[in-house]
Formats: C-alpha cells, sequence, structure tokens
C-alpha cells in the first residue's frame, strides 16, 4: 500500500524528527511512504506535488493537528482518498492516533482492525465555482462597528433574516468548533445536518437551528463588507448569493475501532464522569 503524508505546515521543521521516525515505522511495516512537495522542502526532503499524491496513494495521513486534517481533507475532497489522523497538536478532535501508537495502530489496520467514518461536507456554488467545507462555512462582517443582514432561503421557503455580526452553518463534525464557541449545540459527528448559529445577533430570539442535510439554503448579504470563511482556512469577499447544500460524497476518516466519541467529548471538553 502507498500513503501519502502532510505536515503541519507552521511546525514542520519541529515534525521532521516526529516524521521519520513514523515514516520507519509505515515503511517497516511494507507501506511505501510518499510526502507532499510543500512538506517536503520545510524540512529538507524531496516529495510529491500534492495533486499527483492524491492519484497514487492508497490514504493519506495528517501529521499535526486538527486543522491540519480538515486542510487535508477539502484539499483532497475530489480524489475520495481516507485519511488517517496523526496528532502531533493541541486539541485532537479529529486526530486520535498518537506518534508513540503509530506501530501498532498498523498492525491492527493490516488486521482490518479499523474503521472508517464518513463525514458530512457543505459543498458552497460561489461565483459559479464550488467550495468544499469539511467544518463549516461562515458569513461574517469585515467592519467591526456594524452589523450586516443575512437573507437565509431554503428549498422549502423563506427562512430567516440574522441581523448582527454573522452566521455560522457548520457541518456535524464542525459543531465542536467556532460553533460551539457561539453557542451552539455539539452533534455527533455521524449525524447528516445542518448548523445554523448566529454570531452575536442583535435579538436575542435569534437562537441555533439544525436542519436535516436534504435541505438547500441560499444566503444573501445586503451589506457589501461581508466575508465569505471556509473552514477557518479560506477567506473570499462576498458580494452575491451564495448556495449550500450536502455535498455528494462525504470525507473518509480512518479512526482505532475502539474510539469512542463520547470519551473523545469528556477528555477534550473536561466534563464531568457521572458515574
Amino acid at each position: 500500500m502507498t500513503v501519502g503524508f502532510v505536515l503541519k505546515p507552521k511546525d514542520t521543521h519541529k515534525l521532521k524528527r516526529t516524521f521519520l521516525k513514523i515514516k520507519k515505522i509505515f515503511e517497516k511495516k511494507g507501506f511505501e511512504v510518499l510526502i507532499d512537495i510543500v512538506s517536503a522542502k520545510a524540512i529538507g526532503l524531496l516529495g510529491v506535488e500534492f495533486e499527483d499524491m492524491c492519484k497514487k496513494v492508497d490514504f493519506l495521513v495528517s501529521l499535526g493537528g486538527d486543522g491540519t486534517l480538515i486542510s487535508l481533507a477539502r484539499r483532497s475532497y475530489r480524489y475520495n482518498k481516507p485519511i488517517l489522523g496523526i496528532n502531533a497538536g493541541n486539541l485532537g478532535f479529529l486526530t486520535d492516533i498518537n506518534p508513540e501508537n503509530i506501530g501498532s495502530f498498523l498492525d491492527d489496520f493490516l488486521k482490518g482492525d479499523y474503521r472508517i467514518d464518513e463525514r458530512m461536507v457543505i459543498e458552497v456554488e460561489y461565483r459559479d465555482k464550488k467550495l468544499y467545507a469539511f467544518n463549516d462555512v461562515v458569513v461574517s462582517k469585515e467592519v467591526i462597528s456594524s452589523m450586516i443582514n443575512i437573507i437565509v432561503d431554503t428549498n422549502e421557503g423563506y427562512l430567516n433574516t440574522y441581523y448582527g455580526d454573522g452566521l455560522i452553518v457548520s457541518t456535524p463534525t464542525g459543531s465542536t468548533a467556532y460553533n460551539l464557541s457561539a453557542g451552539g449545540p455539539v452533534v455527533y459527528p455521524l449525524t447528516e445536518g445542518f448548523v445554523l448559529t448566529p454570531i452575536c445577533p442583535h435579538s436575542l430570539t435569534q437562537r441555533p437551528l439544525i436542519l436535516p442535510s436534504y435541505f438547500e439554503l441560499e444566503i444573501e448579504v445586503k451589506e457589501n463588507f461581508a466575508k465569505l470563511v471556509i473552514d477557518g482556512q479560506e477567506i473570499y469577499n462576498l458580494d452575491e448569493k451564495i448556495k449550500l447544500k450536502k455535498s455528494k460524497d462525504p470525507a473518509k476518516l480512518i479512526h482505532r475501532l475502539e474510539r469512542n466519541y463520547f470519551e473523545v467529548l469528556r477528555h477534550k471538553l473536561n466534563w464531568g464522569d457521572g458515574k
């Protein structure tokens, strides 16, 4: 099998030793290891163009934090390759394999003792092109002192006009990201649906809303100083309507067979043990 690595961009020099150790373990287990050219250059190695790597590999490996995995999931989406997240970051909602455990995980992997979770992705139609969001789509004001009007229509009719600092449209996976900070609900990640959470709304009656995944949304902002933010990583000027819908194919994440999402929540959010 062939695997393709992408490293956390801001810490590639710190990850060199970790990557080389992990690479040796993969190769010892019989894997061919590729690394994308940007990550490779940062640590003084030869790499492969990202698109070529995605075409050649059986699965991709993210070495970093959740942000690295989210970026990789979005960039590689059209190649439909599963992604394994190795946690070299801080939070680790998505990247649940630690570097020191990769050997034992690969032993289980080769025996078929693993699972692939399929996560909903949002397709955004913007300026005659398609963008993909793994975590969330945010419509946000640009001017600190002003608020914006965000009109949301659906395929079942007009929904609402939000007046405030912005609106988050999150996937269930992204519900524990910006959505959670803005007061939105935690949604089980294998659920399929849109989580709409207003950001600092002018009216306290504007509350988070969950819609089923078959809905299609059309969002328009009347003001000309709004921003469209995809996964907190891609930013566009928003000067026309955008359309959102559930993407045809899910993102695929490789996990340990015994991974328990509620255990992750208790650990990461410091929830109490009621037993």
